[in-house]
């Protein structure tokens, strides 16, 4: 067995424990003849458990033995022997170990490290209900978490060059100026845009505003939403240019964007449609549907929109969500901050 680390008493903001890594030829757990302690045996009851009784896929369970094996092996090399000796700081020193491979094991990303947290969580959960333990150190110690990515919005000019790049007098191309135009209009998701039907948009603009648009999100949740006057007019020539020459070829689909073949457009060929105008921009960034919801979203707040407004039109349940886009702007606003007070360099 590997050498001993004796854990410092415990107190707040103290360092995780880490374990030396297993000797050469020490048992690591999984497919072991004999378990080397009661840990080994606790583990292997809640894998039976997993197995037997919860009825986890082969895989799935496989890779939970891994998991499970791994943490035996590091508890192994600090110390504890019975299930009830492990603490707090042993499972926080784990966590870590997972991170930069200091128990001798494979640094692992931020993913497969939070799949192997949940085992070890699930373990203990379950050591604490069949009694085995009478608390659970791990209750509160969570998955890392990936680092949010900002999301990447492209410029109110190279927007337009999209859109103006997309129009095309045939069928196919008033349909593919339309569809970006509708992205960027109103922030809808692909899968929302390739789902609407004919009846879900109105046209007539009244003297309240501009047109409006009934979207199905997550969930089947409805919201409405504006559409600009530049999306309507291209709509519309859709509509009575375009569409009706699809839908000769087709069986009736009440389908708003439609496909060549007279059916409703997919996602991918929305993607290839995007794909192809951007080429054609010469826009060099990465750019999908995505990034039109994205620069939707940039767009309003940097023109002065409330980030509540905001979020009901994106269709997010928590504002939260939609504060990652304040991130961006602010970003902007120093630009122009700099560039533009007296005071604010030198």
């Amino acid at each position: 067995m590997g050498s001993t680390v004796t854990p410092a008493p415990e107190r707040a903001g103290a360092e995780p424990v880490r374990a030396e890594p297993p000797r050469a030829g020490q048992p690591q757990g999984e497919g072991s003849a004999r378990p080397r302690n009661a840990i080994d045996r606790a583990v292997n009851d809640y894998l039976q458990h997993m197995g037997v009784e919860r009825g986890l896929a082969a895989n799935t369970l496989s890779a939970y033995r891994r998991d499970l094996a791994r943490y035996a092996n590091y508890l192994a090399a600090c110390g504890p022997s019975r299930p009830g000796d492990v603490t707090r700081r042993h499972v926080t020193g784990f966590v870590q170990a997972l991170s930069d491979g200091s128990d001798g094991g494979t640094a692992l990303g931020v993913r497969s490290a939070a799949r192997t947290v949940v085992a070890v969580r699930g373990l203990h959960k379950f050591w604490a209900l069949e009694g085995i333990t009478t608390a659970d150190p791990a209750s509160d110690v969570h998955p890392p978490m990936p680092g949010k990515r900002l999301p990447k919005a492209i410029s109110v000019d190279e927007v337009t060059r999209i859109l103006e790049a997309a129009g095309t007098d045939t069928a196919t191309g008033l349909r593919d100026r339309a569809l970006l135009e509708f992205l960027y209009s109103t922030g809808a998701r692909i899968s929302e845009a390739v789902g609407l039907d004919v009846d879900d948009i109105s046209l007539q603009a009244d003297q309240a505003g501009p047109a409006i648009v009934r979207l199905f999100g997550k969930g089947s949740k409805e919201r409405l939403v504006p559409l600009g006057s530049y999306g309507a007019r291209a709509l519309d020539a859709y509509l009575v240019r375009g569409r009706p020459l699809l839908a000769a070829k087709g069986k009736g689909t009440p389908a708003l964007f439609l496909n060549a073949r007279g059916g409703r457009i997919s996602r991918q060929s929305a993607w290839t449609i995007l794909k192809a105008a951007a080429d054609k921009a010469n826009i060099t960034k990465d750019v999908s549907p995505h990034t039109l919801r994205h620069s939707f979203a940039t767009h309003l707040l940097e023109g002065g929109a409330d980030v509540r407004v905001v979020q009901e039109l994106l269709g997010h349940a928590s504002v939260t969500t939609t504060q990652v886009y304040t991130l961006v702007t602010a970003d902007t606003l120093r630009e122009i901050y700099a560039a533009a007070h007296p005071r604010a360099l030198g």
